[in-house]
């Protein structure tokens, strides 16, 4: 028996880390098959990595690793135990980089894999942002070189995989960085990726303190800041852009080099079935990294314009030159799926599947045989039907109320014959152990 008088603990949930009841859970493990399937019938192979890293090898990535990752160490380390040699990793490229240099002699390349994971960091919980979430990443990676057919591979694997589950209406935008540092080497200024930077910005402050930025803390003269928001402002759905930047009179084979590479991008996105997603050439996407060199991605949710991204990549250089001495560049893309799908559910736009997979509930009586119940669900088993037999004898009334509450379609009847009631439609027929199926299981 329980002690009453014990002191209860509260129970909540921790800030910034999302958990589900079962009827959500199912739809968010339905999008995780969805997506996986989607990134196999492109031919990725799925990697899982630790998730734990050295902390010296997520530090390698650079930038303000101190402030983003959660370190681990016993709660009674003692002398040399104390301090954190390992951490959470806080996204799946390091993992997949060090991952890459570790096995270098055991893969094919290109190597194109595939990982969904729980990545942790450590921010300030908000709408959009967590402290515990799910990316499902996709990449190939190549020895020297990658073929730029990946530029608009990787962009349509992510495009399926947002139409597979549903998420859209989405807008689907690309840039290709040699644009931008073409056209600023066109304009004569040297610090390029400064000033990218702050032109990445230009969704979230107004222009006209993008322009002061420029001209004020990075030293542009205005007609040059004026230029570079100029190009920054170019959107178009189809190849128009290319025309529309060339317009602005920058002179630079880096530049050209650009806009052709994301010409053919654009033409064979457009050539494809986009289904619920707008494909858009924005001329103002940066994706601040530096390592970023060619094609980059960003896709936002029509619907809701000020949310967060909810999928982003690019080309990039050398990201596992931190680990072996070879030229291994890649291009990838990440869909944010805890951060996509919370925001739906929070939107009533995902209201959640029948909390329960269980197809039949076969009825227990008090002269039933349940060794004979057990054999009976294990046969339905065996054809992929997904069965309970109830947990003890009970009157009629009190099994059905249990197969409504739960969502369980059909109600078997064992006996000769066997009988089927489909709990939805109220109606019941003859059913043989061997041949019957479930809706699900006859499209």
């Amino acid at each position: 028996m329980s002690d009453k008088s014990k002191p209860i603990a509260k129970a909540r949930a921790i800030s910034g880390f999302p958990e589900y009841t079962p009827d959500l859970r199912r739809a968010e493990l339905r999008w995780i098959d969805t997506i996986r399937q989607v990134f196999e019938r492109h031919g990725y192979v799925n990697i899982e990595t630790p998730s734990v890293e050295e902390v010296e090898t997520l530090a390698a990535k650079g930038g303000d690793v101190d402030k983003e990752i959660y370190g681990l160490q016993r709660l009674n380390a003692e002398g040399d135990e104390k301090g954190a040699r390992l951490a959470l990793h806080f996204d799946l490229t390091v993992p997949t980089a060090r991952y890459v240099a570790q096995h270098f002699n055991d893969l094919s390349f290109p190597f194109k894999r595939y990982q969904i994971q729980r990545v942790w960091r450590g921010e300030r919980p908000q709408e959009g942002r967590f402290r515990e979430f799910l990316q499902c990443d996709v990449d190939v990676i190549d020895q020297d070189e990658i073929s730029h057919d990946f530029d608009a591979e990787i962009a349509l694997i992510a495009m399926q995989a947002l139409n597979a589950v549903g998420a859209g209406p989405i807008r689907f935008m690309l840039n290709n960085r040699k644009i931008l540092i073409g056209f600023y080497e066109g304009l004569g200024i040297a610090n390029a990726a400064d000033v990218i930077r702050v032109v990445d910005k230009i969704d979230k402050l107004p222009i006209a303190e993008i322009e002061r930025i420029l001209v004020e803390e990075n030293g542009l003269p205005a007609d040059t800041a004026k230029a570079c928001l100029a190009l920054a402002q170019i959107r178009s759905t189809d190849n128009g852009f290319a025309d529309e930047a060339r317009k602005l009179g920058v002179t630079n084979a880096l530049f050209e080099e650009g806009l052709a590479e994301l010409e053919t991008v654009m033409d064979r996105l457009n050539a494809a079935d986009k289904g619920d997603c707008v494909v858009e050439a924005n001329l103002a996407i940066a994706r601040g990294l530096d390592y970023y060199t060619g094609v980059v991605y960003e896709v936002q949710l029509v619907d809701y314009p000020e949310y967060s991204t909810i999928c982003a990549g690019g080309r990039y250089a050398d990201l596992v030159g931190a680990y072996i001495k070879r030229d291994l560049p890649g291009v990838g893309i990440s869909i944010g799926l805890t951060r996509l799908f919370a925001k739906l559910v929070k939107e009533g736009v995902i209201t959640g599947e029948r909390a329960s997979p269980t197809d039949v509930l076969i009825a227990r009586f008090a002269e039933s045989d349940v060794l004979e119940l057990d054999g009976l669900a294990n046969r339905l088993r065996e054809r992929g039907i997904n069965v309970e037999v109830y947990h003890a004898p009970a009157k009629l009334k009190n099994q059905f109320r249990y197969a409504e509450r739960k969502g369980i379609p059909y109600f078997w009847f064992a006996g000769e014959p066997h009988e089927v009631k489909d709990l939805g439609a109220g109606e019941q027929e003859a059913a043989d152990p061997d041949s019957w199926l479930p809706a699900r299981l006859k499209s």
